[in-house]
């Protein structure tokens, strides 16, 4: 299981390690949109983070109790207590981190991210991950800065290895 905040390389990553490992693949967002038939962004305009968050709860219990899968989930999905409990059951969670400079820059094209739609989204990034740190720090840390995909996966594969 792989969380961490926007831009970390969660999703990447997680297709690399389940290819390695022969396990399905599921971005939690990505199965969100899927279900409910329109974007992140939409979901987020029309009906509110909220809704987003109690959609993410149902997914995580969704994939409870799955096996033999990599879960890239939401930034914020694994903060939340029960949402942490309920996906822990089958495996292990690592955190993927980069610097807010390195998060922006990987997301600052990207439109569809609703909470970086404001006036200086890089102060929003800093913001963020202070205000998750307590909750990211719950979990081993996997840096991703000036690493390829495949490099973070590695590093993965080797803790896994060690457990």
């Amino acid at each position: 299981m792989l969380t961490g905040f926007m831009g970390t390389g969660k999703s990447i990553v997680g297709r690399i390690l389940a290819r390695r490992l022969g396990y399905d693949f599921v971005d939690t967002d990505a199965l969100i949109v899927q279900q409910n038939d329109r974007s992140i962004a939409d979901i987020f305009a029309q009906d509110g983070e909220d809704t987003f968050r109690q959609l993410e709860a149902t997914v995580a219990y969704e994939l409870g109790n799955k096996k033999n899968m990599v879960i890239a989930t939401g930034g914020r999905l694994m903060l939340d207590e029960t949402n942490a409990t309920e996906l822990s059951r089958n495996g292990r969670i690592f955190c993927l981190t980069a610097s807010p400079e390195t998060i922006y820059n990987r997301v600052k094209h990207d439109r569809k991210r609703p909470l970086l739609n404001v006036p200086d989204p890089q102060a929003k990034i800093e913001q963020l991950l202070q205000e998750r740190a307590v909750g990211y720090g719950r979990f081993p840390q996997i840096d991703t800065e000036n690493k390829t995909a495949r490099m973070v996966a590695e590093e993965i594969l080797k803790w896994l290895s060690t457990m």
